[in-house]
């Protein structure tokens, strides 16, 4: 008889609950559970702790409370991970914390040598740290972790790669030299003699394994030891074997058949040499990768200079503060001008190239570079307020995702080493079963376990979503979520908001009919109205005269007195006539979507000036552009559908939807599927019902917290340059993991020998060791190759 299963008690978090109906409406729905023996929601703390036993268990809690319309709010808990070195770490590192009932989800990440922990409850991220130390890896939480060094992890893999070669050049120039040349190999055996030979590359191979390569073994017996066999594992028996058989030749030759007394030393050492080798090119090309965030960190200045002069370091900078910057200084903290006027270059946050005219009210974003003029500054944010830090924020969690492509690699690498290892000694049976000879099985099983390290594998998209995400923020693309990455590739129809979006959000003057005065007198009858229509027109002619007896007349216009003349401006309906020629020029206008306003001079309408709201200069590029890529654009808007068609037959759009409520604009997403571009604030829904949310702002707007990529400017190119960014890393991603997988599948059989009874070759040690190194260099070098995108134009 089955023992009963131990009860336990979980804490939840809980979003939603704002009444005592909720609470009790919590408690029912958790104990209707199978297994729940307890329940108790908590309004205050917003938390139920619920008494459960098998086969209640959190994951089908949380099922439920979302389904009942209280969603858990999972903690997410950041750890430093040290030591994973291939695909298998990182499947390791999962597996450990997915065995902590109160995980969620955990991924590991190879690239950043991180894993993030969702937690249905909230704990203690020591034990989760400590569950990922006791299985062989050196984990503390994040923000308890020293900041990584990665230029001391280089100089460190340098170092032992630099010894590990001294040690093994002299091994490599005896053994494969008097292979090569058979004149070199009797000069050395005439004047020293083989055994004095031989005891001299068993002293270097065996320091090379005891010193630079004693990290293989360090990590790799412990990880054998808990049956989780990782690369460590494989370069650990491939080198043992070769230096324990050579030894064995060299001390104790009886025990060997005479035919196969050869020693191996070489390969031992030359292989942890290599391996080395590798890891330090490997930790070069992965500091390039992640460069991007710190790039972004360095972009804030160290100190700030106050309004009266002194110069304070910019942990001590607080709002309300006033700073002075000169010309040519970086912007410490996000602000509002209070004074001053100059162009401030935001192309490091934006990726717009032409500087920003600032002037007293407008906002300025930390790490902005100040151009010519003096600027004293309102700090508004500092810290993790400001939008460089949230920004920085938002690039280091997308690198640190895990997309779902990510998946097949899990699937495989679960079971890789352990096969690979079975291959090994498959490999070693058969040859000793075929030929007898010890030295070409061993020979056979030490290449198979060298050369299948899956370091590539573990590597492929990782450090492509590091390079790819960190160079789409220096273009001004936010991708907020990693898996929007993987979508956003796939998309074949993108739907834009119309105002704010493929337009400048705001009206303009397109058009003025009539005598020269009618503009500048328009402007002057405008001068106190707050009108959006009057705002375009004192825009447009900023040095109008001055006006009086200003009469407002709602719905229709307004009136005023300019140099003696009673000057009208408003629609149509507000005058009892209007000259044809200009009724005709109204009605192109109208048709086009245009606002018209009639001007009057003393009672007779002399000229009339349109107004709209213009599409951006680069919406028409962008439309194009995304039709090269194959992906079709729309119009989704509120507006009145003769400004929309008007929009759309300017940039080429086919697809127009006007005059749509927001459940419409819903129904429209949800039906036809694909991306959608809104601004960020008033788009918020639609964004969040697109498979792909795409945000426009500015980066100092709320769009940075909405959709699942932020575009940090507002020019509807960005949205080609993010799509062109995404299938460029998921193409990158593909190219990698062909190469990865192709290397193995194709290799592995090459070195255990399956070509030699064909008369083709079989890989010794080292040149199985030297194509390992070099695959994981090949993976990290196409990733870096992303570097180089140039963003649509």
């Amino acid at each position: 008889m089955d023992a009963p299963t131990r009860p336990e008690t979980a804490r939840l978090k809980i979003e939603g609950m704002s009444c005592a109906s909720c609470v009790g409406r919590v408690e029912r729905t958790l104990k209707a559970l199978p297994g729940v023996a307890e329940a108790s929601a908590n309004f205050g703390t917003g938390e139920a702790v619920v008494r459960f036993a098998a086969p209640a268990s959190r994951a089908q809690m949380a099922e439920a409370l979302a389904r009942a319309g209280y969603p858990l709010h999972p903690e997410v808990v950041d750890l430093s991970v040290e030591g994973m070195t291939c695909a298998s770490c990182t499947g390791r590192v999962e597996r450990v914390l997915r065995a902590d009932p109160a995980v969620a989800s955990a991924t590991a990440n190879l690239a950043l040598r991180r894993a993030q922990v969702t937690l249905w409850e909230p704990v203690d991220p020591a034990r989760l740290a400590a569950a990922v130390t006791r299985a062989g890896f050196a984990a503390t939480p994040l923000a308890e972790a020293r900041p990584a060094d990665p230029a001391a992890e280089e100089r460190a893999l340098w170092r032992k790669a630099g010894l590990a070669s001294l040690l093994a050049a002299p091994v490599f120039v005896v053994e494969m030299g008097g292979h090569a040349v058979p004149a070199f190999h009797h000069f050395l055996h005439g004047l020293i003699g083989q055994r004095p030979l031989w005891l001299a590359e068993f002293v270097l191979a065996t320091l090379a394994l005891a010193g630079p390569g004693r990290v293989f073994f360090a990590k790799g017996l412990p990880a054998l030891r808990r049956l989780a066999p990782d690369m460590n594992s494989l370069v650990a028996l491939g080198t043992f074997a070769a230096w324990a058989f050579s030894t064995l030749v060299l001390f104790a030759p009886g025990l060997i058949p005479e035919a196969a007394r050869a020693v191996y030393f070489e390969a031992a050492a030359v292989i942890v040499a290599l391996i080395l080798l590798g890891r330090a090119m490997e930790a070069r090309a992965r500091g390039q990768a992640g460069a991007a965030i710190a790039r972004l960190a360095g972009l804030q200045p160290r100190s700030a200079r106050l309004e009266g002069g002194t110069e304070l370091p910019i942990a001590s900078l607080m709002p309300g503060m006033r700073i002075l910057l000169r010309p040519g200084e970086r912007v410490p903290a996000d602000g509002r001008v209070v004074a001053g006027g100059s162009a401030v270059d935001e192309s490091m946050l934006t990726g717009e190239p032409l500087p920003v005219q600032k002037a007293e009210g407008d906002a300025v974003t930390g790490g902005t570079v100040n151009g010519t003029g003096a600027l004293v500054v309102e700090v508004t944010a500092v810290g993790g307020a400001t939008v460089l830090a949230r920004i920085t924020a938002l690039v280091a969690e997308a690198q640190g995702s895990k997309l779902p492509v990510q998946a097949l690699v899990d699937r495989v690498t679960l079971w890789f080493v352990p096969v690979v290892m079975a291959v090994a000694g498959l490999s070693v049976l058969a040859w000793l079963i075929a030929t007898g000879d010890v030295a070409r099985a061993l020979v056979a099983g030490v290449s198979v376990l060298i050369i299948a390290c899956p370091c590539a594998m573990g590597l492929a998209t990782p450090v492509s979503i590091l390079v790819g995400t960190g160079r789409a923020a220096e273009l001004g693309v936010l991708f907020r979520r990693g898996e929007a990455l993987q979508r956003l590739a796939g998309i074949k129809r993108i739907g834009f908001d119309k105002t704010g979006t493929l337009t400048e959000g705001h009206p303009a003057v397109t058009g003025c009919f009539g005598p020269d005065w009618v503009g500048p007198m328009a402007a002057a009858v405008e001068r106190d109205s707050e009108h959006p229509l009057a705002t375009a027109v004192r825009a447009a002619w900023p040095g109008a005269p001055a006006s009086s007896d200003f009469i407002a007349r709602p719905g229709l216009g307004a009136s005023a007195l300019v140099n003696g003349a009673r000057i009208e401006l408003g629609a149509a309906r507000m005058f009892d006539s209007l000259p044809a020629d200009l009724v005709e020029q109204a009605d192109a206008a109208s048709a086009k979507g245009e606002s018209v306003l009639f001007v009057a001079r003393d009672g007779a309408v002399q000229g009339l000036i349109t107004v709209a709201d213009r599409p951006r200069p680069s919406a028409a590029r962008a439309v194009a552009a995304l039709r090269e890529m194959g992906v079709t654009a729309a119009i989704l808007s509120g507006d009145n559908p003769r400004a929309a068609a008007a929009v759309a037959a300017g940039l080429g759009i086919d697809e127009v939807h006007a005059g749509l409520m927001s459940e419409e604009k819903l129904r429209l997403i949800r039906d036809h599927g694909g991306a959608f571009v809104g601004d960020g604030i008033n788009d918020a829904p639609a964004l969040a019902a697109a498979e792909v949310g795409i945000a426009m702002g500015t980066g100092t707007d709320v769009a940075i917290e909405a959709g699942d990529v932020v575009l940090m400017r507002g020019d509807p190119l960005a949205v080609a340059t993010a799509l062109r960014l995404s299938r460029a890393v998921l193409r990158n991603i593909g190219q990698n993991l062909t190469w990865a997988f192709g290397y193995n599948t194709l290799l592995i059989p090459v070195a255990a020998g399956a070509l030699v009874p064909f008369g083709g070759p079989q890989l010794s040690p080292m040149l199985a060791a030297g194509a390992m190194a070099l695959s994981s260099v090949m993976v990290l070098t196409n990733a870096l190759r992303l570097r180089l995108l140039r963003p649509a134009r």
